[in-house]
């Protein structure tokens, strides 16, 4: 198991454990992390699972596809560091992974 922290708007943090090959946006819908809204279950058509990737983070991560980096352009507030949670799919190498959710989530 991984554990990643899920740190929201409010500063208010959750560590959870999720196996590998899961999404951290599956990881946090089946640990009952608040403020990822999932509407399309992961599909990357919503953009409800924006989340900020801690920066020390990021090196680890691979490049966000075509699709992703497309509905991150209609995301608000969107930075240097922002991710689909669905598209992160989850290693051993990212055991310890902080990401900070944004203060709402917006449909697309």
């Amino acid at each position: 198991m991984v554990k990643i922290t899920y740190i929201q708007f409010n500063n208010t943090s959750k560590q959870v454990d999720v196996k590998s090959g899961q999404s951290v946006m599956e990881g946090a819908i089946r640990n009952n992390v608040p403020g990822i809204d999932a509407d399309c279950g992961g599909a990357c058509i919503c953009a409800t699972c924006h989340v900020f990737v801690d920066p020390h983070w990021m090196d680890r991560l691979e490049a966000p596809s075509q699709a992703e980096a497309g509905l991150l352009d209609f995301v608000e507030g969107v930075a240097n560091n922002s991710r689909l949670a669905c598209q992160i799919k989850v290693t051993d190498r990212l055991d310890g992974l902080v990401v900070r959710l944004p203060e709402t989530q917006g449909a697309m």
